[in-house]
């Protein structure tokens, strides 16, 4: 897999249709979750892409600077990865680049993410601790998770 980190300025009119064709196929129609994913986060965000020999994008994450989302924290969203690949370690291995990365760009500042709640176990693996409750964001269950620097 080819690994890409890009800001949204560097990103070429494919690789972002595929970025948006990515989660949609995801997010939207799998879970079945209507949202606006066009949050104009994505304009001051990194962009982090795992593609395939034929161009194809099978894993990605977007990488938040401090007080775009959270204020004094950076935060990583977006991530998903193509049913295809889903079970194979890709995920994984996004996280830790993700975090790697976030951390390289943001060394001063936590990470905190808005985990769906079914993937707690995951992202704890990787040394994020729940902090606060349950809530429904766009009607699938939520808790917010923070790896301290």
């Amino acid at each position: 897999m080819k690994i890409e980190l890009k800001t949204f300025n560097d990103l070429d009119l494919t690789s972002l249709y595929h970025i948006l064709d990515l989660r949609n196929r995801v997010f939207v129609v799998e879970q079945n979750c209507v949202y606006l994913d066009t949050d104009y986060k994505d304009l001051l965000s990194h962009h982090l892409m795992f593609t395939d020999e034929t161009g194809q994008l099978h894993a990605y994450a977007r990488i938040l600077p401090p007080g775009l989302v959270y204020n004094g924290k950076s935060s990583i969203g977006r991530v998903v990865t193509s049913s295809q690949q889903r079970n194979s370690g890709l995920g994984k291995q996004l996280m830790k680049e993700a975090i790697k990365n976030c951390l390289q760009l943001f060394p001063d500042t936590a990470i905190q993410i808005e985990a769906q709640s079914y993937l707690i176990r995951f992202y704890s693996s990787f040394g994020f601790v729940v902090i606060g409750e349950d809530y429904l964001l766009d009607g699938i269950p939520h808790r917010e998770m923070i790896l301290e620097k």
